[in-house]
């Protein structure tokens, strides 16, 4: 217990807190992007994610995670139910806090990673189907992405790919993730021919608030200790996202002729993803860069690439946090540097390009992996049980026929 630093134990715990509030903050801002009647139904997905892959984490998940094994791809089951997972500081991941208290950060991203793709197939999935996604996807596509790019012996951080927050870990993940439930169930009834209006944009600007808010623990969290690394990855994550709202902005008021709250609140979040692998790399001007050039980017893939190819990914969570994370990890690539982080390394615009290469591989292992058994998964949920609420109950709303609620008692 000699080695466990106050100071650093005290901003970490803050920093899990933080992240957990990210998971209210996504039901909100997917909550409020969603029609009236479907509401509840992206809320309780949201608050099921919470408890669902909290049990799964403390039981195997995080001993598949981050157990150091000699396997590049997965850890064990030795850790199970934290078994060995004590209060004494793990020297392999965080020398200065508890062992559990590492833990139960890393639990926070475990859980909202497959709360991000409820974006694409929100409307349409069968709530019972959902939690049986969650535990297969969490255990074989999170944790085995999880070991190889953090853990103590994985394959990608082997390779010497950075990924301070969860850029490829995370959001690549999560977004092509998105991506195949989004083919997979296909398009929403009405989606070719009638409006589907937001019914909240207030709720998704304070989603996006709550998202703002809890990222500074999620970036600043991950250099694991209270100092300078901290500081700098809190400055760079408000700066990006900053300059990621504004520029969202000008493309539509160029494009459209107006700028809209709701591009300003998807552009902060895009920015808030695209800066969150390269947060402990970069400083300040590479945040800015990043965050002005992940809208132009994710703007594409929302309002071109979406409509060009016809896929109902409902609340573009490929094309914000896929599209956004991949920005993100090959910015990581361009403007790394090693003023910012001993630890980490010098990106090609400070005189190595081989980071952008390493990059680059890491982001393609990501989106082969997480397409492929995401794919399995869905395939065989969707054989054995049905992924997708019958048509009757799709046009009823998931509110009223998978939870037998009305979020709203009163007409407009």
């Amino acid at each position: 217990m000699d080695m466990i630093n106050t100071g650093d134990t005290a901003w970490m715990l803050v920093s899990t807190a933080l992240v957990m509030l990210m998971t209210p903050g996504l039901a909100f801002f997917y909550g409020g992007l969603v029609r009236r009647k479907n509401i509840l139904g992206v809320l309780m997905q949201c608050l099921a994610a919470l408890c669902v892959l909290s049990l799964q984490w403390v039981l195997f998940g995080y001993s598949l995670a981050f157990k150091p094994t000699g396997n590049p791809f997965i850890g064990d089951l030795s850790w199970f139910a934290l078994n060995g997972v004590g209060l004494e500081p793990n020297a392999d991941y965080a020398a200065t806090i508890p062992h559990q208290l590492f833990m139960i950060f890393q639990m926070m991203f475990a859980v909202i990673t497959p709360a991000l793709i409820i974006g694409a197939f929100a409307e349409r999935m069968k709530f019972s189907s959902f939690l049986v996604f969650l535990v297969l996807w969490a255990t074989f596509v999170y944790d085995p992405i999880c070991h190889m790019v953090w853990a103590v012996g994985g394959k990608v951080r082997a390779m010497g790919a950075l990924d301070f927050a969860g850029g490829t870990v995370v959001h690549i993940n999560a977004g092509i993730a998105a991506l195949v439930s989004a083919l997979i169930l296909g398009k929403r009834v009405g989606y070719e021919n009638k409006p589907m209006a937001i019914h909240n944009i207030p709720f998704a600007v304070l989603g996006m608030a709550l998202l703002w808010f809890g990222w500074f623990g999620f970036n600043a969290g991950s250099a694991l200790a209270s100092g300078a690394l901290a500081t700098s990855a809190f400055v760079v994550t408000h700066v990006a996202t900053a300059a990621a709202g504004l520029s969202w902005a000008a493309i539509e008021w160029f494009k459209n002729g107006k700028p809209t709250t709701l591009g300003v609140a998807t552009g902060a979040v895009a920015g808030l993803v695209a800066i969150t692998p390269a947060s402990g790399f970069v400083n300040v001007t590479g945040a800015i860069y990043i965050g002005l050039f992940v809208s132009l980017f994710c703007f594409i893939a929302v309002s071109v690439i979406k409509t060009k190819f016809g896929y109902d990914d409902s609340l573009d969570a490929f094309g914000v946090h896929g599209i956004g994370g991949m920005v993100g990890a090959l910015g990581t690539g361009l403007f790394a540097t090693t003023t910012v982080n001993s630890a980490g390394a010098n990106g090609l615009f400070f005189g190595n390009p081989g980071l952008f290469w390493i990059q680059l591989q890491a982001v393609l292992i990501t989106v082969v992996y997480s397409f492929i058994v995401t794919w399995i998964i869905m395939k065989v949920i969707d054989v054995v049980m049905g992924l997708r609420v019958a048509q009757e109950d799709e046009t009823a709303g998931l509110d009223i026929s998978q939870h037998h609620e009305r979020a709203y008692t009163i007409l407009d």
